[in-house]
């Protein structure tokens, strides 16, 4: 496994990767209705913008191809955390959060946040991560319990 940066010609496989870890690996949180609408397609939307492309964000791969990506925007809000499901536990997200924050303290950012999913809150707890509130929102008619969580790095220097 290699991490680096993300580059444009990854969006369809970024989708991919978005979307089974949506459709199958948040299976046991959210149900068919809630993943349907959060990704309802393994396409990017060509019509719309790719926000990665404004953001520092990293993708994790192996022989096979692209098995995670992360992303933070400039402000230190960490946007997109998703790996494939058959990846989970191996250290692939492990491996992009180390670039993500060795990045975020390189510029300085004081401080780290993001609305987490029951499955990528565990995930940040582990990293030291705090829980600033539950929060409900609403997409398309569904809801989704989510965390706000942060992660303080200190003055800038």
């Amino acid at each position: 496994m290699r991490v680096r940066a993300y580059r444009p010609e990854d969006r369809a496989a970024k989708a991919q990767v978005f979307y089974r870890a949506v459709r199958e690996g948040a299976a046991p949180f959210y149900d068919a209705a809630q993943r349907a609408v959060w990704a309802p397609s393994p396409e990017p939307d060509w019509a719309e913008p790719d926000p990665q492309i404004d953001q520092w964000c990293w993708v994790a791969e192996d022989e096979s191809g692209m098995t995670g990506f992360m992303s933070l925007d400039r402000e230190g809000y960490l946007d997109m955390a998703f790996v494939l499901p058959e990846v989970m536990g191996k250290g692939v997200a492990d491996a992009l959060y180390r670039a993500l924050l060795d990045h975020a303290r390189a510029e300085g950012l004081p401080r780290l946040t993001v609305r987490a999913s029951h499955l990528a809150r565990r995930f940040f707890a582990k990293q030291g991560w705090q829980v600033d509130a539950a929060e409900n929102f609403v997409v398309d008619g569904q809801t989704y319990e989510t965390f706000l969580m942060s992660l303080d790095l200190g003055p800038r220097p």
